[in-house]
């Protein structure tokens, strides 16, 4: 990162953070440079790194964590504002949205599945089955929305990709909140999923997939 003009200052740092995000040297989940440490990256002052953190932040692109500083939480504007708005939707609201991506790409993922999707799946169906036996309530919660995202990557559709990678992290924390409250991590009916995708049975793919969160969503109803 080099030096700013000493012009619209703050848009030009929230633009070269930007860019360091898009580009990938500081990826989503991880952790950006402190606000001393973005000052001498930048040349410019700390109240305008702070008011430049706070724009992408207030945008849903960094996420300010007490105590361990700012993360990455989206790789464009366009996925952080999408981003925000998940997390500040009403769980029925996500469950309703993830009906839709969810049924639909069990469905073309059982049609378009490769060896090595089947590989991903069934080792992450083998790690939900380790850390339903741990009993480890918050690494199940991420591997179950990482099997998620393993099934729309088998869509083989980039879009449908890029736009289900931003519900990643509300889900993640819905997830939690369903072992807890309901007391079922339902493994055996994830296991069936994967199964039929490996199978290449869309019908019986996107009939599961239906299930899992008609029950959830009933239960708001």
């Amino acid at each position: 990162m080099l030096p700013i003009k000493r012009t619209g200052l703050v848009s030009q740092v929230i633009d070269l953070i930007g860019v360091e995000i898009e580009s990938g040297r500081w990826p989503v989940g991880g952790r950006i440079p402190t606000e001393p440490e973005l000052t001498l990256l930048t040349g410019t002052g700390r109240n305008t790194v702070r008011e430049a953190v706070q724009s992408l932040v207030h945008v849903g692109m960094l996420e300010r964590r007490q105590g361990s500083g700012t993360y990455v939480m989206a790789d464009s504007l366009v996925s952080g504002t999408i981003r925000k708005q998940v997390d500040h939707a009403q769980r029925q609201e996500l469950l309703e949205l993830r009906q839709a991506l969810d049924v639909t790409a069990a469905t073309l993922a059982a049609a378009r599945r490769d060896d090595a999707d089947i590989t991903q799946l069934r080792s992450l169906i083998a790690s939900l089955e380790d850390l339903s036996e741990l009993g480890d309530i918050a690494e199940f919660a991420r591997a179950d929305a990482a099997l998620h995202r393993a099934i729309v990557l088998a869509t083989h559709n980039s879009l449908y990709v890029e736009v289900y990678q931003n519900l990643i992290p509300t889900m993640e924390l819905d997830i939690e909140d369903e072992i807890v409250s309901e007391g079922s991590m339902h493994l055996d009916e994830h296991t069936a999923l994967v199964e039929s995708i490996v199978a290449g049975d869309s019908d019986g793919a996107a009939h599961i997939a239906r299930q899992l969160l008609d029950a959830r969503l009933s239960r708001l109803r």
